[in-house]
This record gives structure tokens, sequence and C-alpha cells, in this order.
């Protein structure tokens, strides 16, 4: 190399002197020597000795560089004195006014708000009006009549029944009406336009029952109401669905009509 010379190279290595630590001689002391001295490195730890890096210098010298030991995870984090939970239990027992706690009020907001929620779907029920619950029943004039037949399989046919003026014959008959008036009053299409159920006689086959129901309807709808509302298939399958939903033959007693037997015609 241009300009040096071998003696101007100066070989380093580490050494040790007792219990000093390492230190850094030279063979030949340079101008920055003090007296030969040997040039003494700090402490090294094992992992600055991990980290430790050779380099070379322009001029040819071999220069050891140490890196400084990086501080560990566990000491560069320090725990809050209070965690999140504890301010915010500490925030919620803060006094707002006299012995009010902050946690008092939040509650008492919410359950006022619940209270006033409730408060309003009850108005909201009791003010609410259905446009189709307001009718005019003295304009329904114009009859819509149907009869058919049914089937009371846990009846006995008897001469009695035959009879229409028969206490047995009207009971019967009063319990059945009364029946087919609650199942068409409460029929939220049907209700509104029915008028009379009436059972017209008893005949034997088990006991087969003769029905006439009758409706009215306004004037000025009754072509669309003949057709939709009060058809004869509207009306025979609000019935039948009704006897479907009834209780088994054995839990309905003697008032159990056989769905299977309905018969329904429109009355001219």
């Amino acid at each position: 190399m241009e300009g040096l010379s071998a003696n101007d190279i100066h070989l380093q290595h580490f050494g040790t002197s007792g219990s000093d630590g390492p230190y850094l001689s030279r063979e030949q002391g340079t101008a920055d020597d003090v007296d030969g001295a040997p040039y003494r490195v700090p402490d090294a730890s094992e992992r600055d000795g991990l980290l430790s890096v050779q380099t070379s210098s322009h001029n040819g010298e071999v220069v050891v560089h140490a890196a400084e030991a990086q501080s560990s995870l566990g000491n560069t984090y320090t725990p809050q004195k209070n965690s999140l939970g504890a301010r915010i239990k500490r925030e919620l027992n803060d006094d707002v006014c006299w012995k009010v706690k902050l946690w008092m009020v939040i509650v008492f907001i919410f359950l006022l708000i619940l209270a006033v929620i409730m408060i309003s779907l009850v108005l909201c029920s009791v003010i609410y009006e259905d446009e189709d619950d307001n009718f005019d029943s003295s304009l329904f004039k114009v009859p819509q009549s149907f009869n058919g037949s049914f089937r009371l399989p846990n009846l006995v046919f008897t001469e009695q029944l035959s009879t229409r003026s028969s206490k047995e014959s009207q009971t019967l008959a009063a319990h059945l009406q009364e029946k087919l008036a609650g199942l068409y009053r409460s029929s939220p299409a049907l209700g509104r336009y029915f008028s009379e159920a009436e059972i017209s006689a008893f005949r034997k086959g088990s006991v087969i029952a003769d029905y006439q129901l009758t409706f009215v309807m306004p004037e000025e709808e009754q072509d669309q109401l003949r057709n939709v509302t009060l058809s004869r298939e509207m009306v025979y399958n609000v019935f039948r669905q009704f006897l479907y939903d009834q209780e088994q033959p054995g839990e309905s007693g003697q008032m159990y009509i056989d769905p299977v037997s309905l018969n329904m015609a429109l009355r001219h």
C-alpha cells in the first residue's frame, strides 16, 4: 500500500489484565499512546460482544467498534400506576352533587329513557286507530248467504234431535250457532260483514247438521265483495281452517266437527 511501510501497520489484539476487564494492546505504540500504556476497552457484556464488528479504515488500520447494548424489552415497559379499569371506576364514583355519584346519574338517565319509550308505546297503542275499523254498519244492507252441512262424529243421533222444537235439539243448535258466530266475527277479513249463523236441522249419519250463514255488505262495494272477500272460496276456507285448528276429536267432546265433512254453497 503506497505511503505505508510495514512498521506503520500496527496489529491490535484483545487481552485481559486481572480483574480489570478486557483491554486493547498495541505491539507498537503510537503518538496517541502515553508512555506506551495499553489502551483499555470499557467493560463489555455478552450482548456487546455479539454486536461488535470489525471494519478497516482507509489507512489500513483494523478498528474494533463495539455496538452499544440495547435495553431489554422488559426494562423499556413501565406499568402505569392506575389501569384503565381503575380509572373508570374512580371516575364513576366521583361525586356529582352532594352524595350523588356519577354512576347513579347514568343509571337514572337510562331508566328515564326506558320509561319514556314505554309510555310512548302505550300512548301510541291507545291513540292509534286502524282506518279499517272505522265503518258504518248501517250502510251494510245487501245480503250474501251460504248454506251447507257438516258432521258431528262424537254425537249419536236420537229422535229428539230430529224434532227442531225439542230441548235437546235447541240446546245443541244454540251451541253450534254460537261457535260459528264466534268463528266469523273473529275473522279480520269477514268479521265486519258477518250477520248471522243458523242451524236449520239435524239428520242421521252420526249427526249431520244443516247450517246457514248470512253476511251483509254496502251496496256501492257489493260487486267487489261478492267476487273476492265474500266469495264462496273465502268463506269456505275460513271455516275449514278453523276446523283443522280445533282440538282433536277426543278433546273437543260432542262439539267436534269433522273438517272433511264440511260442505258449503252460495245461496241464491
